[in-house]
């Protein structure tokens, strides 16, 4: 439960700027769009820093590199609540970066060390569920936050939270020695791996498309539903809750069958994406696709690393390192992909984007070579 909360902590900390993209471009004097590169930036940090930290820190106990690296990501977060301008804001979300990338890689690796065999299956999904739940509860629980105490509020909860979680693994975790060291080269030849180079098609397709449809969800809404700030809170908790539902059946689907439940995830999330600025001027009808996004979206991490994981059962921390590397650097390119639209067409093109991009996940989902099953 405590590595659960760690990644939620993490994954809280990078998405917070999803909710706060309206009050916090203006409060920094920058576009929408330019606010969004906050969003890109810590994605292309913890693209490269997974990886890399994985294999230099490969030699050291786990728990006091998830440790070190929480402390990183508070510091982050604290940069980011005081930032007086863009740029200080730039520098605090490397931080975060860097905290977010390595605490996630590892994390999804060391389920399998921390409970008996006949448990791994259900400690796996509950690791994946703080990623989840983050992802789609943690963006609305920030936007609520903003709201009441404005959006740097947000960032001092967000390093509350990450300090208390520091303290509890230093606590509670065991100790982790290091099982070998993970050699970056080993890490890169898994591209080699035709099951393992589809399913990381897969997410930087579906996980593209969502950020540059999602990043930008907040304007939409405002745009094309006329909703209040308040209402806006509302709509991503739906979105929330329907994506905790989504880890949980996606996690059960994905064990049996990683190729079909990611061919449903792909078409459902492309309907949707590309239905909500087209149907969505009433609040009821975006508070419904809203909830099916969040259903099908809050699958994805479950799903996809369900797929890398049994295509790589013999490498779980170095494929893990690329998965996350791959991951993040897709919602780095899908903030910026979908600020490119917002600026230089209009808002709701992001949802376009976002859209073909699910479409294009379901092409490299059918046509790639995928595990029969799952890894547990």
């Amino acid at each position: 439960m405590t590595v659960a909360i760690g990644t939620f902590t993490v994954v809280t900390s990078e998405m917070l700027p999803v909710g706060l993209l309206t009050p916090m471009s203006d409060s920094l004097k920058v576009t929408e769009g330019v606010a969004g590169l906050t969003l890109t930036i810590t994605g292309l940090v913890a693209a490269v820093s997974s990886p890399l930290l994985t294999s230099a820190l490969s030699r050291f106990d786990r728990r006091i590199v998830l440790c070190a690296l929480m402390a990183v990501l508070l510091i982050g977060n604290l940069g980011a609540a005081w930032s007086p301008n863009f740029g200080v804001m730039v520098a605090a979300r490397v931080l975060v970066g860097i905290g977010m990338g390595g605490v996630w890689a590892i994390a999804a690796s060391i389920a399998v060390r921390l409970v008996p065999p006949n448990s791994v299956g259900t400690a796996t999904t509950l690791v994946f569920s703080g990623i989840a739940v983050a992802s789609v509860l943690g963006i609305p629980a920030g936007a609520f936050v903003g709201a009441l105490a404005g959006w740097r509020a947000a960032f001092v909860v967000a390093a509350v939270l990450a300090l208390l979680v520091l303290l509890a693994m230093a606590v509670l975790l065991p100790k982790l020695p290091a099982e070998g060291t993970v050699q970056l080269g080993g890490v890169m030849r898994l591209f080699g791996n035709p099951q393992v180079r589809t399913g990381l098609i897969v997410v930087a397709f579906l996980v593209t498309g969502h950020f540059a449809a999602y990043t930008y969800v907040r304007p939409v809404l405002e745009d094309v539903s006329r909703v209040s700030a308040g209402m806006i809170g509302t709509l991503l908790l739906v979105y929330g809750i329907a994506g905790v539902a989504g880890n949980f059946i996606s996690g059960a689907g994905a064990g049996r069958s990683p190729r079909k439940t990611l061919l449903v995830i792909s078409v459902v999330m492309a309907a949707t994406v590309l239905l909500l600025p087209v149907v969505g001027g009433a609040p009821w009808v975006a508070g419904a696709l809203m909830a099916v996004w969040g259903l099908t979206y809050g699958g994805v991490s479950v799903s996809t690393q369900t797929w890398i994981l049994a295509a790589s059962p013999d490498a779980r921390e170095a494929a893990s390192s690329l998965f996350v590397g791959v991951f993040n650097g897709a919602i780095a390119l899908g903030a910026l992909l979908g600020g490119q639209a917002a600026d230089g067409i209009g808002i709701t093109s992001a949802m376009w984007v976002g859209g073909g991009l699910a479409l294009a996940a379901l092409v490299a989902t059918a046509v790639g070579r995928a595990p029969t099953t799952g890894p547990l």
